[in-house]
């Protein structure tokens, strides 16, 4: 028997690659920067290179690294109970203290209850579905929109993705969850027309404080008083995504705060441990327990194996305590002038369009001329900056993240925009 002839079979290239990186494009990765402990501003990798964490992680570690007391909260609560589901009427005394001091913090309508997560994707999830079944509990199954805005970033679920304004992250998967629809970031008008043209059969309107992933987009003045005029008037439910904004990073315990927001959902995530257990929650209003605690609604047939970890919740509280004692939300405060002062220099840069700062959180928008010029531009400022001691991170391909953790010095931040300008000028020089 002779074997057919055919094309020669293409040699598969030896993959000694074993973890799959999130947002990673796997067949161009190269190597890796391998992290191995942090302290304060400071991470170190395994050479023993240290880099000042310009972005907080992923906007998240607000109290610093190296907390030995969250270690510590850690160990103690496992040494006594590591986990147990809560789902029926299972609970454990961290989750139970973690949901009254939430409901005492966060700015919902009144005082209402929290569902937890294991992360923000899965607290959007939560918000998305509470608000649907809100509805159809109540006797308007018709209610079913769910309107977010362009630009926005809502964790990779399910609904999250569906609800993204970014266009990237939302192409490639298919209809995910239907009847999810996005309007301008900025226009009121675009939101009314929207609620107006569907009246009757929207849910809910999400959005976030600050749009981060999209670039750090500040609202508007008197953006978010009307938002809420709107979703009064159309009889909306308004959830805010607070997963970034949380917990201090804009100088007050939550963004609803500092813009007079009162939702009747808000999401929370990142902050709420400081990256240091995963853990997300979704606080409600009164408004959305009257229906779905009524007797008669019948069980929320929704949770995950993790929420309320007894563990998670209990670094969560020391994570709460070392925000209160250290006073590092007024620490914010203090240091929102230094950094936007030692950003706005940069705005003069030739190869940046503009600099947009709130709380301990900024986007520096490369130049759109200068990057028509150079396609990888934002990759090539964050591997200069990160090859000169800094961590910053590259968003959409036009902006730099800057949101590092509370406890940085003046002379850090001062040191991340040095750092910035020399690898820009580098770049306007073609020296790069």
């Amino acid at each position: 028997m002779t074997s057919r002839p055919g094309r020669p079979r293409a040699v598969k290239p030896l993959r000694t690659q074993r973890l799959w990186h999130p947002f990673a494009d796997m067949g161009r990765l190269g190597s890796e920067v391998v992290f191995e402990r942090g302290e304060g501003a400071w991470i170190y990798d395994t050479t023993g290179r240290r880099y000042l964490d310009g972005s907080a992680g992923l906007w998240y570690c607000n109290v610093g690294h190296g907390r030995a007391e969250l270690a510590e909260a850690a160990a103690v609560q496992m040494r006594k109970l590591a986990s147990y589901q809560i789902f029926d009427r299972f609970a454990n005394q961290p989750a139970l203290e973690l949901a009254e001091r939430l409901t005492e913090l966060t700015p919902t309508r009144d005082a209402g209850a929290v569902f937890f997560t294991s992360g923000g994707s899965d607290a959007v999830d939560t918000a998305a579905k509470i608000a649907r079944r809100y509805w159809s509990a109540g006797g308007h199954p018709e209610r079913q929109i769910l309107v977010a805005r362009e630009g926005a970033y809502h964790g990779v679920n399910a609904f999250g993705t569906s609800l993204s304004g970014i266009p990237a992250n939302a192409s490639g998967w298919g209809v995910l969850v239907p009847d999810t629809v996005q309007v301008d970031r900025h226009s009121i008008d675009a939101l009314d027309e929207l609620l107006r043209l569907h009246a009757g059969q929207v849910a809910a309107f999400i959005a976030e404080p600050v749009q981060g992933a999209a670039g750090v987009h500040p609202p508007a003045p008197g953006y978010w008083s009307a938002v809420q005029e709107l979703c009064r008037r159309h009889d909306v439910l308004l959830i805010v995504d607070e997963v970034v904004t949380g917990f201090g990073r804009l100088g007050e315990w939550f963004g609803s705060s500092r813009f007079d927001i009162r939702p009747d959902l808000l999401v929370c995530a990142k902050g709420l441990s400081s990256g240091y257990m995963p853990i997300g929650a979704v606080v409600a209003g009164e408004r959305i327990l009257d229906v779905l605690w009524s007797a008669d609604a019948g069980a929320f047939r929704h949770g995950y194996t993790y929420s309320g970890h007894p563990a998670a919740c209990a670094v969560a509280l020391a994570n709460l305590d070392i925000i209160e004692e250290e006073c590092l939300i007024q620490r914010v405060r203090a240091l929102e002038p230094v950094l936007e002062r030692e950003l706005r220099a940069l705005g003069a840069h030739p190869m940046i369009d503009e600099v947009r700062a709130v709380g301990l959180l900024a986007g520096i928008e490369l130049s759109e001329q200068r990057r028509a010029l150079i396609p990888d531009l934002g990759e090539r400022v964050v591997t200069g900056a990160r090859e000169r001691g800094v961590l910053v991170r590259n968003l959409l391909g036009k902006t730099l993240q800057i949101s590092p953790p509370f406890v940085i010095k003046e002379e850090e931040i001062a040191f991340i925009a040095a750092v910035l300008t020399a690898v820009l000028d580098d770049l306007a020089a073609g020296d790069v």
